[in-house]
């Protein structure tokens, strides 16, 4: 079927598919002419009337064009006076824009999408809220936006916002982010379904990328698409204090309308899953519950690298490198409480009442910057060095079991690949030229060896549970009885 409809029907779509595009164009682009917020919040005119009319139109033939024949709309959009926000879930797939152009509802968007020639003006002309990743205060003024408009009594276009952050497979909802909430407005979950028996549409980490999601889809015969509108949910007032309480009921409503899981995984867990730097993390990773319990702690992600410094700088001082729970506490700046022994029970390996400061160090560090190895790898370096600047091999296999969250790692191979002068000891620059050289060296020294039923990091066979990692299982009571995996354990 892919063979001949690669032949026959799928030049075809793809070719109308992008003439409605540039069809679209100028239309948006003079409709988008002139605007100022002053216009922008008054009624539309009885043209711009007329160019959302023919635009959602254009819009519609592009997904028939795809092969989405008919869009199963269940339930009623509310008004925006009603609800001011739309939190559509889940996010699964760059199709999850098909709501978007039926509704020209508002988005959340990076600022340099305005930039991508026909699209972003496309996307100017629906109003998002800009984020830009080059203004540190980017976060709070998005969020001080989203009230904004929300609190506008229904004068500016309604805002759509995937709370998940990220795409997953569908077969769970994961952390929802308060943006959405934090204005402590009525909002109005939608969920999206895509009842295909084949599933082509699916864009997340592991298996297909875009180019060859959007040509298996466009393959297809008939995609199925179904968006569920479902009843404006008001927050109490013990909601609207807290944010994060009201996202976590809109997703469980959401979950129920689905018949998925939840799970209490967030965007950055995903990120941290899917960094690609020279270490990838494997499935059995303890430190995704490292990250969890980061956060509990209270450690915000913007302001984790200004922490890492400042613990990286005591540790360095620091006379002895074990401590026990009162010393970590005191190290931390933080009372003793659940998290904390539950952290510290991470790596309490021994389970003899201390701990290695240095792997804190490092676990944060991955956490921090997940995808830039070779700096975590420098300050692991700084920590275990001796006074002439080397490290053994006991030094590195702690290093990089730490750095990968596993219980056991054989860096023979590896230590012995750096040290060719085979001293039996290794700086980093030794290590750094080693990586340049070999930008691939945990493939090749570390993963290779270490997929059998002897290593800390066998992969499992199953597959990942929300396309995701395999560590992200949705929460269940039974899960809740467990005791937290150890470092090394």
């Amino acid at each position: 079927q892919i063979a001949f409809m690669t032949l026959t029907l799928f030049p075809i779509r793809l070719f109308f598919a992008a003439f409605m595009m540039l069809l679209a164009w100028p239309f948006a682009f003079i409709a988008s002419m002139g605007s100022d917020e002053q216009e922008l919040e008054k009624p539309l005119s009885w043209w711009r009337k007329v160019v959302d009319i023919l635009l959602k139109a254009i819009m519609r033939l592009m997904w028939l064009a795809g092969g989405f024949h008919w869009i199963n709309v269940k339930g009623r959009r509310a008004l925006p006076a009603e609800a001011a926000i739309l939190t559509v879930a889940p996010h699964s797939s760059y199709f999850d824009a098909i709501p978007v152009t039926m509704t020209f509802a508002s988005i959340v968007m990076k600022a340099e999408s305005k930039d991508i020639p026909v699209w972003g003006t496309l996307i100017k002309y629906i109003r998002p809220v800009f984020v830009s990743r080059s203004d540190q205060d980017s976060r709070r003024k998005t969020v001080e936006e989203i009230k904004r408009r929300a609190q506008s009594d229904g004068k500016w276009p309604q805002i759509m916002i995937f709370p998940e952050g990220t795409c997953t497979n569908r077969s769970c909802l994961i952390t929802f982010k308060p943006g959405a909430f934090i204005p402590g407005v009525p909002v109005q979950p939608v969920v999206l379904r895509y009842p295909n028996k084949l599933d082509t549409i699916t864009w997340t980490w592991q298996g297909p990328g875009a180019l060859e999601i959007l040509w298996l889809t466009l393959c297809q015969f008939h995609n199925s698409v179904e968006i569920e509108f479902l009843p404006v949910y008001t927050p109490s007032e013990e909601e609207r204090k807290n944010p994060v309480l009201y996202a976590n009921n809109v997703r469980h409503v959401m979950a129920e309308a689905l018949g998925v899981s939840v799970t209490d995984y967030t965007f950055e867990d995903c990120q941290l899953a899917l960094a690609e730097g020279q270490l990838r993390l494997p499935s059995d990773t303890c430190l995704l519950e490292f990250a969890k319990l980061v956060r509990s702690l209270g450690l915000k992600p913007e302001t984790l690298e200004d922490d890492l410094d400042k613990y990286a700088a005591s540790a360095m001082k620091m006379e002895k490198e074990k401590v026990d729970l009162k010393e970590f506490s005191a190290y931390l700046e933080f009372p003793v409480s659940h998290t904390l022994e539950s952290m510290f029970a991470l790596f309490d390996e021994n389970e003899d009442g201390i701990i290695d400061i240095r792997e804190f160090v490092i676990a944060l560090s991955v956490v921090c910057k997940p995808s830039k190895t070779l700096e975590t790898i420098h300050l692991a370096f700084q920590l275990y060095q001796s006074e002439n600047g080397t490290i053994t091999e006991d030094d590195l296999a702690h290093i990089l079991k730490t750095a990968m969250g596993v219980s056991h790692i054989n860096v023979m191979h590896l230590f012995r690949a750096v040290d060719e002068e085979e001293k039996g000891e290794i700086t980093y620059d030794d290590f750094y030229r080693f990586a340049e050289l070999h930008p691939h060296f945990a493939e090749d020294y570390l993963y290779a060896d270490q997929m059998g039923a002897e290593s800390g990091l066998e992969t499992s066979s199953l597959s990942a549970p929300n396309g995701i990692c395999t560590d992200f299982s949705p929460e269940n009571t039974e899960d809740t009885k467990k005791p937290l995996q150890k470092k090394l354990n």
